[in-house]
């Protein structure tokens, strides 16, 4: 994979100043689109529209500081205006193309290396399992993306479930975990922004279908599912897992995630403040 992610690399290096979608990126690494998007985001820790970004900006300085005019260079890399080039490019490097042109003042942004890191040694414990078509049903809003510390929103979420729906919920749980998960799915633009929300949801696994107007339903089709146990200080051995998943695991598995709902479940520890058993389930197939 890290070879594979070097020749993307290289193909958009060869092609800033052209019309590059993202799909065609993912195409020529040969996996799917949401796979990739996925596995650039956890890998790099930004999304891979905002690094072609950065890498054109970068390229764009260089040119200014040649001399060229702010207008070929703003049509080279594809800003449809002026305007629309000056401010990102003020939002990127702090100043406008002008004074670079005047000044000589200059930012840049180097193109991305991957490379294999090893840390810790610590091996990933996992399994994995085939599950048939369910549905995810439960109580659920759109909340920002958060990858570190408890997201307020979601704990607001918590608090807002009623005594209703909590009994409706373990009325229809009849799938394992068995347990209160917490999903996540619908990530705006699916990793395209740096920024966005994604929907949650607080739920459980059911075969049923009738479904009360209380809760939301979400239909999983049939997959393969990728599940990792995790033991430590909540929330953050649960978050490290998560990342290590996207970052280590399936960058050298011979699987790829797909558009699915992931989710995991907590189980505290009465004995330990703040520690918990988690598993974190990833809806993957072979490559």
């Amino acid at each position: 994979m890290l070879k594979e992610l070097n020749l993307v690399i290289d193909y958009i290096e060869d092609r800033l100043t052209d019309d590059l979608s993202l799909e065609r990126i993912s195409e020529y690494a040969g996996v799917s689109d949401y796979h990739f998007r996925k596995i650039f985001f956890y890998l790099s820790g930004m999304t891979l529209s905002e690094y072609i970004k950065n890498r054109r900006l970068s390229e764009a300085n260089k040119e200014l500081l040649r001399g060229e005019k702010v207008t070929d260079v703003a049509f080279k890399y594809g800003y449809q205006s002026v305007d629309g080039f000056t401010r990102a490019f003020k939002k990127w490097s702090g100043c406008l193309p002008s004074d670079v042109i005047k000044t000589g003042v200059t930012k840049s942004f180097p193109k991305f290396s991957f490379v294999i890191t090893v840390k810790g040694g610590t091996a990933m414990e996992f399994r994995i399992e085939e599950k048939p078509m369910f549905n995810l049903v439960g109580v659920s809003k759109r909340v920002p993306m958060q990858f570190e510390g408890v997201n307020n929103e979601i704990v607001k979420l918590a608090e807002s479930i009623t005594e209703e729906q909590r009994e409706e919920m373990h009325s229809l749980q009849n799938l394992e975990p068995y347990e209160i998960v917490n999903a996540s799915y619908d990530a705006d633009a699916h990793f395209l922004k740096e920024e966005g929300d994604l929907t949650h949801m607080i739920g459980v696994l059911t075969t049923e279908n009738k479904i009360s107007d209380r809760l939301d339903k979400v239909p999983v089709e049939a997959c393969t599912w990728a599940i990792f146990p995790n033991e430590g200080p909540f929330p953050s051995a649960l978050q490290e897992t998560m990342a290590k998943t996207y970052s280590e695991w399936l960058p050298s598995s011979d699987y790829e995630v797909i558009h699915a709902p992931s989710f995991s479940f907590t189980k505290m520890d009465v004995y330990k403040k703040d520690y918990a058993y988690s598993e974190v389930w990833i809806p993957v197939r072979k490559k």
